[in-house]
């Protein structure tokens, strides 16, 4: 089961069907993905979709939608991510078009973060940003993480933070 979080502006929240549109637009975005695997067509995205709420499933936690509390739009999502490969959970996060710059991607990995603190117990967690991907290096260093040196991931050069625990 999916626990609903709440911030000051955002609800996070498990996947719905009706999410997938505005899912699928940010997939298939060449400018938006290019540091997450780049464009995927409607398949593609529809697989990811439902790879997000597997991840529960295998893991317990995963992303969440991240809806604003306003107008109920969905702004992006913010969660958890563990894959075989990687050898603990990755904080990450990803808005859609036009709701960059207000905040809401460290509003979501705050939320997140204290989630995982308190609900699951876990360590301060990591995150892996792409060199160029100037925007989430920004997220990272406004949640307080420390830079960790280069890895790789997928095959592509990755930047590493360790996040601190939550007050």
């Amino acid at each position: 089961m999916v626990p609903v979080l709440e911030s000051e502006r955002l609800v996070l929240r498990s996947w719905r069907k009706e999410d997938f549109p505005a899912f699928a637009a940010f997939y298939g975005d060449e400018e938006r993905t290019r540091y997450i695997g780049g464009p995927r067509n409607e398949y593609q995205s529809w697989t990811v979709f439902a790879a997000h709420m597997g991840e529960w499933a295998f893991n317990g936690f995963g992303f969440f939608a991240a809806e604003r509390r306003e107008d109920g739009a969905v702004v992006g999502y913010a969660g958890l991510w563990q894959p075989p490969y990687v050898d603990e959970p990755e904080l990450a996060w990803s808005l859609y078009a036009g709701f960059e710059g207000r905040g809401y991607a460290v509003e979501a990995a705050r939320r997140v973060q204290l989630w995982a603190a308190r609900d699951l117990g876990l360590p301060p967690l990591m995150s892996f940003v792409h060199p160029e991907n100037l925007p989430s290096q920004a997220v990272a260093k406004r949640l307080g993480a420390t830079p960790l040196p280069p890895t790789t991931l997928r095959g592509e050069p990755r930047l590493r933070f360790r996040h601190v625990l939550p007050a």
